[in-house]
């Protein structure tokens, strides 16, 4: 049995690390409608089937001595040439016992993200090395204290779900740089984190700050505070590093993607159902691994399905070809029923322009109506080479819009509104009405960035542009946003760990 209604058939396969009286306050996460489709029901199974035939009969390499021993004794074969062969038993396995919907937490302990169903959450991007300055509008690199001022911002947005490091500090090795980012993001946000990291030497000391933050190892793994990201090496390559971080997730308790990235026309196939077959089937080993190692631990497939363009050599991140293999791999992760990794709010162009904010939009709006859950890259431009807190701000802005596009449709007697109808009658009008005050909030969207003004009025204001706008957001939230303090105490134990930088 696969897909979506085997799942309905198994209603001990809910959720992991929900504590017991904790519901999650997130309706306006869930999409209601708008949801979009690309592939049939049959597309969807031959797709799965392939992906197991790739598993099964040309197998994988595993560059990693105990991750390779631990699909050995789980069940996997190695050959002559020492790939790993996954049979389909053992991936019907993991799914069952790979959870469908997992609860993150913020800094406080508090329920912040349900990931799973049709739910969609939104962050910035991390690591990216220029980011645009919004002072003085130079394209500049990135450096640590930028880390902390894109979390400051990002905490300040109440569109934004999640946080990332935003930049990564030029010149910094990675061994000192991935954990000091950790170690800047705690007081900068109170919103849960999700890390990217080097080998697990950079990986443990996140999770013992993580620890700090929450009273002990347990605290944390029923109340997890970060998420990491994880990718293996497009076609058919799960390298040390990769193997190294999805283990040490497992055994802690970690929520971990594992994402891999093939590129149409270099890593993987130029087709697109060729190109997502190969990185479902690549995620999926790693799902095996992962819950063979601890079977119920919390999983995010996804895949980052770029195309190589043949005319620039560029791997293009907002191509058409990009966006549909990208909606179809999040369909399959719908069918499978696992918690998936999206992206949302980036864009190819240099520049926060209609290109960026077209692409922007698109991706962002798409992923809602896909109902992807973990959707990062908010402020990408450049192919993600470069970051902007402007765009930041301006996506958060096109997310408000489609949540309230894309919410659900009531259709009852209060929103059919006969009764008010009545009472107007023929001629009449709805201003003066207590209906129309009671639902005038929830009925009309009002945005920070979006023009709704008059010619005149928007001339009065000071004509600006939506990123003119968009800038000054960011500038004024980051002169008055104020983050919740750290506990007492807390500082000083996560500087026993890793030094404030």
């Amino acid at each position: 049995m696969f897909g979506e209604a085997a799942r309905a058939q198994q209603p001990g396969r809910l959720a992991c690390n929900v504590v017991p009286g904790v519901t999650m306050a997130d309706s306006s996460k869930e999409i209601g409608a708008g949801r979009v489709s690309f592939l049939t029901e049959e597309q969807k199974r031959r797709i799965y089937d392939t992906a197991l035939v790739i598993l099964d009969e040309i197998g994988m390499e595993v560059l990693h001595e105990e991750g390779e021993q631990v699909m050995l004794d789980g069940g996997c074969a190695r050959d002559a040439d020492g790939k790993v062969h996954v049979p389909a038993a053992l991936v019907e396995q993991a799914r069952e016992s790979a959870p469908a919907s997992f609860v993150v937490y913020d800094r406080a302990g508090e329920p912040a993200m349900d990931l799973g169903g049709y739910r969609a959450y939104f962050g910035n991007g991390s690591d990216v090395m220029h980011l645009h300055d919004l002072e003085t509008g130079e394209r500049r690199l990135g450096r640590m204290e930028d880390v902390a001022e894109a979390a400051r911002l990002c905490d300040a947005l109440p569109e934004i779900d999640f946080v990332m490091s935003g930049a990564y500090p030029d010149g910094m090795d990675a061994q000192e740089a991935y954990p000091k980012q950790f170690r800047a993001m705690i007081p900068a946000t109170t919103k849960p984190l999700v890390m990217t990291a080097g080998g697990v030497e950079t990986v443990e000391p996140m999770w013992k700050m993580a620890c700090a933050v929450r009273g002990g190892a347990e605290a944390l793994r029923q109340k997890p505070y970060f998420i990491m990201y994880n990718q293996p090496v497009s076609p058919l390559r799960h390298p040390f590093e990769t193997v190294d971080k999805l283990l040490f997730c497992a055994d802690h308790g970690i929520p971990s993607t594992y994402c891999p990235s093939p590129v149409a026309g270099g890593t993987a196939p130029i087709t697109t159902p060729g190109q997502i077959t190969l990185g479902l089937a690549e995620a999926l080993f790693g799902l095996v691994m992962h819950q063979l190692r601890a079977p119920g631990a919390p999983f995010i497939i996804g895949q980052g399905p770029n195309t190589l363009d043949m005319a620039t050599s560029q791997s293009s991140y907002n191509s058409p070809e990009f966006i549909r293999a990208y909606a179809l791999e999040v369909e399959m992760a719908k069918w499978l029923d696992i918690p998936n990794w999206g992206f949302s709010g980036h864009t190819d162009a240099q520049v926060l322009d209609a290109q960026a904010g077209m692409e922007a939009d698109e991706i962002t709006k798409l992923s809602m109506q896909l109902g992807a859950n973990l959707n990062h890259d908010v402020g990408y431009m450049d192919f993600g080479l470069s970051g902007s807190l402007a765009e930041v701000v301006l996506v958060a802005e096109f997310i408000s819009r489609n949540r309230q596009l894309l919410r659900a449709v009531e259709v009852d007697d209060e929103t059919l509104a006969v009764e008010v109808l009545k009472a107007v009658g023929p001629g009449g009008d709805f201003l003066g009405q207590r209906h129309t005050r009671k639902h005038l909030r929830a009925e009309q969207w009002r945005g920070k960035i979006l023009n709704r003004a008059s010619y005149d009025r928007w001339a009065e204001d000071g004509a600006l542009d939506a990123t003119e706008k968009a800038r000054w957001r960011a500038l004024d939230l980051l002169e008055t946003h104020e983050v919740d303090p750290l506990p007492t105490g807390l500082a000083e134990r996560l500087d026993a760990v890793v030094p404030a930088p």
